[in-house]
């Protein structure tokens, strides 16, 4: 493990260097990375959960007070500070029972637990959480050398035994709770984009856009230098303010991503101006510095934009990070359209993306390479975020990259196709919309009214006019109603410009401690209607909410609406629990309540174009396959030359013929059904089945479904056969590998999990092979 004393600002936060050691079972090298050690975190936890309840008490006893009759002060002991030796290793440490007397009273374990003989499994495997995380802190105090970050660990240490001597949660005491400035990094970042360039082209202020995020995502994975360090480098500096934020850093930011018992917030939320002049000199420095060792590696397309750009645009925001009087860090910014007058406004900007934690300094420009291109993917980068996630065993019936690469060569793209008002009769409905947004024609902000600050003259124009336009298109909702609404400051409104004028927008109200928006108005006016600027409409209100962490959305729909919104993935069949929003939304007579719930890895904005794409993609490998079936090939001629026989397999073309052929007799849907269903059930008994009979369950694996996107289990599997949803042998091999998959990606090999998945595996291809599904 490094020492602190040779960490320097301006490398990435690496998990294992300085101030946050490895992730434990990550090896406390450099190139662990946190991602990986936070997963493998995960695992340990899962793995403690699933224990029988007699080991979970045994763990929970050293930690808990003793509740023996008498006057015993006894709280647990492991709950004394951290003396000055090592600490145990984990076998050591795991070795009690119950039946053991306490090290610190004359009790037996046992009197330590019996506040937990009732308590729910969910409770319990929460306070195991808690416990492994002030085990890992327990050693992360032992290997710090820095007297300021040992304090907050020791701190955070003694808060999270309190919480398991209470079986609260953790709730850190602070006199402020985060965002704690205002405007964060992330919006002053966001408002530079829009003062200095908001007057480009579309081409041009995306390129500027992907050096925003660029820029970002390096501060939200940064390695803050230590108080003391930063005295020795900048002694007039002002090192009081500097501890606070260091503090408030390692406690929100920083720590939180191993110990997952504390709530984890983005650097660029919750810090503003301040910390970023703390760090931005060094930072633009040392990352300018990089990139020019790094540029051989850089794609040729990156290179121009990190190695010219870059220093121009960090040059830039130079000036307005310390400039005194920089409007960008106003919060009642808006970039207007001439002259750059300000407004207030809460804008839809592109979501700024958090990727994967960088492992070391030496793969800084991963941060570079992981921003993607295309106008609007903004949470799923379109390329791998690093050469080993191209190692990653493949799935039966995956498409080779290579292939798709290939192919998606041959595909315009849909950013070079020429501009015009002519589409397509198979376009999809908000190409139109989208083209008018990419040329400047439309814009879209969210607003509402305020109390609290100056009004401001163009954003109450605005809302006059959405209040019109509510008004002539809903004629039986009473105008003054619709007032009130719209001018409403808990209230905000997706509006839509066009030529400087409101045609339209959507009024809604955020509950975020219900975990649902209610959609109260939404309307285009009629002559800018057939458009689809309706859709267009939905889908940024969408991605604005999922940026803010609420993925349902709740209306009430009158006659004239219902179609519009089936047509946006609303439903009647309501997602959010009705205890959650009786009593806070509004009813209406004589309307349909409607829900639709978002799924945050969709970019709904540039959704219509990705299935374009992927339509384009798989018609283009069918053309190619057909190709291959239909070519003709020569005759043989080696029997003019005195061959008696050759084998089957060298002629020519017969192995697609053979290929094609096999399981034929399975075209037969019935045939098909037995067959797997006779397969899946050997499966299913098989001794190694057991750890992927039913989905995994969070509480058990609370990190399983940010390391696995696509998850698969028996159970699952045996619903899609019930429902005929395996119509060709390769999507029923494709969920069973994905099984497989799944599991050596998330565990270590020396898992149980990892074995079970291994036997299992080599057991179902047999029994593929002797149902004749694939070649013996």
């Amino acid at each position: 493990m490094a020492d602190s004393a040779g960490i320097q600002q301006g490398s990435p936060a690496i998990g294992a260097a300085g101030l946050v050691p490895a992730a434990p079972g990550a090896g406390g090298t450099e190139g662990s990375g946190a991602a990986r050690g936070s997963a493998r975190i995960a695992v340990k936890k899962a793995q403690l959960r699933s224990s029988p309840r007699p080991k979970k008490l045994e763990k929970l006893g050293v930690y808990s007070s003793c509740k023996a009759e008498g006057a015993c002060k006894c709280n647990g002991w492991k709950s004394q500070n951290p003396p000055p030796t090592p600490p145990q290793t984990e076998q050591q440490s795991n070795a009690v029972n119950l039946q053991e007397p306490c090290r610190s009273c004359s009790h037996t374990l046992g009197d330590h637990v019996t506040h937990l003989e009732n308590v729910s499994e969910e409770e319990m495997n929460r306070l195991l959480g808690i416990v492994l995380d002030v085990e890992y802190l327990y050693t992360c105090i032992h290997k710090e050398e820095d007297a300021d970050t040992k304090q907050v660990y020791f701190s955070l240490f003694k808060l999270l035994r309190k919480s398991i001597l209470q079986m609260g949660k953790p709730m850190l005491e602070a006199q402020e709770s985060p965002p704690f400035e205002k405007p964060s990094i992330e919006q002053g970042v966001n408002n530079f984009v829009q003062y200095k360039f908001s007057h480009l082209p579309s081409k041009e202020r995306q390129t500027i856009m992907e050096l925003a995020k660029m820029f970002l995502n390096q501060i939200n994975y940064w390695q803050l230098e230590t108080p003391s360090q930063r005295r020795q480098r900048v002694p007039n500096d002002d090192a009081a303010g500097y501890k606070v934020n260091y503090t408030r850093w390692l406690c929100y930011c920083n720590v939180p991503q191993f110990c997952d018992s504390l709530p984890r917030y983005e650097t660029t939320q919750i810090f503003g101006r301040t910390l970023l002049r703390s760090v931005f000199t060094v930072m633009r420095k040392q990352l300018l510095e990089q990139a020019r060792q790094e540029k051989d590696k850089l794609p040729p397309e990156k290179r121009t934009l990190i190695l010219t750009h870059f220093p121009k645009f960090l040059s830039m925001l130079e000036e307005e990070v310390y400039s005194h009087n920089s409007p960008i860090w106003s919060q009642d910014f808006l970039a207007g359209a001439a002259g750059g007058r300000l407004q207030m406004s809460v804008t839809c900007l592109p979501t700024i993306p958090t990727v994967p934690h960088h492992p070391n300094r030496a793969l800084l420009m991963r941060a570079f390479l992981c921003v993607h291109s295309p106008a609007g993917e903004k949470r799923k980068p379109s390329e791998p975020l690093s050469h080993e996630e191209n190692k990653r065993p493949r799935v039966v019936g995956d498409i080779p990259m290579d292939l798709i690469n290939e192919v998606m060569a041959t595909i315009a793209d849909p950013a070079a196709i020429p501009e015009t008002s002519l589409l397509s009769a198979h376009s999809a409905r908000d190409e139109a919309a989208r083209l008018e947004e990419r040329r400047g024609v439309i814009e879209f902000h969210v607003i509402g009214n305020s109390l609290n600050q100056k009004p401001n003259k163009r954003i109450l124009m605005w809302l006059v006019g959405l209040q019109n336009v509510f008004s002539h298109q809903l004629p039986r909702m009473p105008k003054e109603y619709i007032t009130r609404l719209v001018f409403d400051p808990k209230h905000k409104t997706l509006s839509l410009i066009k030529d400087g004028r409101v045609i339209g927008g959507i009024c809604f109200r955020m509950f975020p401690s219900q975990g649902f928006t209610e959609i109260v108005f939404c309307a285009v006016t009629s002559n800018e209607q057939v458009k689809g600027y309706g859709t267009h409409l939905m889908n940024h209100l969408k991605e604005y909410h999922i940026k803010h962490e609420i993925l349902n959305f709740l209306t009430y729909a009158d006659e004239y609406a219902i179609g519009y919104f089936k047509k946006q993935g609303f439903s009647k069949d309501i997602k959010v629990p009705k205890s959650k929003y009786v009593g806070y939304i509004k009813d209406y007579e004589g309307a349909t309540l409607m829900g639709c719930e978002l799924n945050p890895s969709i970019p709904y904005t540039e959704f219509s174009v990705i299935i374009k794409k992927q339509k384009e993609i798989i018609k283009k490998l069918i053309e190619r396959k057909q190709a291959q079936i239909r070519k003709v090939y020569p005759g043989l001629s080696c029997f003019k030359d005195g061959v008696r026989q050759i084998p089957i397999e060298s002629i020519p073309g017969i192995r697609m013929l053979f290929f094609f052929s096999v399981g034929k007799e399975l075209k037969d849907p019935d045939q098909l059904y037995s067959t797997l269903k006779t397969i899946l059930q050997h499966v299913k008994s098989h001794q190694n089945a057991w750890p992927f009979m039913e989905p995994v369950k969070k509480t058990e694996a609370p990190g399983y479904y940010q390391v696995i996107r696509f998850p698969m289990d028996l159970k699952t599997m045996s619903e899609r056969l019930k429902s005929r949803y395996y119509t060709t042998r390769k999507l029923f091999m494709a969920d069973m590998q994905r099984i497989f998959t799944n599991c050596r990606e998330y565990n270590p090999p020396e898992s149980e999990y990892y074995k079970c998945a291994n036997l299992l595996e080599k057991f179902f291809y047999t029994k593929i092979k002797e149902a004749g599904l694939i070649e013996k």
